[in-house]
């Protein structure tokens, strides 16, 4: 049992599960099939990944390119980060906007991300344990990535106390509009 929020961006969903909680801690279901076909779309999910980050580590913009693009439906278990997701489908009248969501292990959201978007997220909290899942595996060769500070996204990140934590990959990633191949608006990313 879920509740769906739309968001500015078209597709770019939060979710929010029923959960029921008494004297011994809570219940909630974190991923019915049934539901999400019905509220949301039908996605078959092939891949569960997972990640453990401390303060101020932020990943992101990533995304997977052509045919090796991933829908996302994403939660933190422990833990508080800020997520954000970012339109590249050139075309799109929300090309190069972004939607931000604050998810947390208390709060329990969760966010989908279709295919045609990149993803990050800053930690917030001493730690957070931050949850996948995917609808198309993993393909390195696949990867792309946009700058997460790129002056032209205007990307509002809350810097935690003692400032932000990036991969080498993450601080080289290029602008969007030098990020070369990215997606069509006119292209249904699911069609088989």
């Amino acid at each position: 049992m879920i509740d769906v929020i739309e968001t500015a961006i078209p597709g770019v969903v939060v979710i929010e599960p029923k959960v029921f909680g008494d004297c011994r801690g809570y219940f909630m279901e974190s991923w019915s099939q049934r539901d999400f076909d019905g509220k949301v779309m039908p996605v078959k999910f092939v891949q569960d990944s997972e990640s453990r980050s401390r303060r101020g580590v932020l990943r992101g913009l990533h995304f997977q390119k052509g045919r090796a693009a991933q829908g996302k439906l994403v939660r933190v278990v422990e833990g508080t980060v800020m997520d954000v997701a970012v339109d590249i489908r050139r075309g799109s009248p929300t090309f190069g906007k972004y939607v931000m969501v604050e998810l947390s292990g208390e709060n329990h959201r969760q966010v989908f991300l279709p295919r045609g978007f990149a993803h990050g997220f800053v930690v917030l909290s001493e730690t957070a344990l931050f949850q996948y899942k995917c609808d198309s595996p993993y393909a390195p060769e696949a990867e792309g990535s946009i700058a997460w500070d790129d002056p032209e996204l205007g990307i509002e990140w809350p810097v935690p106390e003692g400032g932000l934590i990036l991969s080498e990959r993450d601080k080289a990633a290029p602008r969007l509009k030098d990020a070369g191949e990215l997606f069509d608006y006119a292209i249904d990313y699911y069609a088989e």
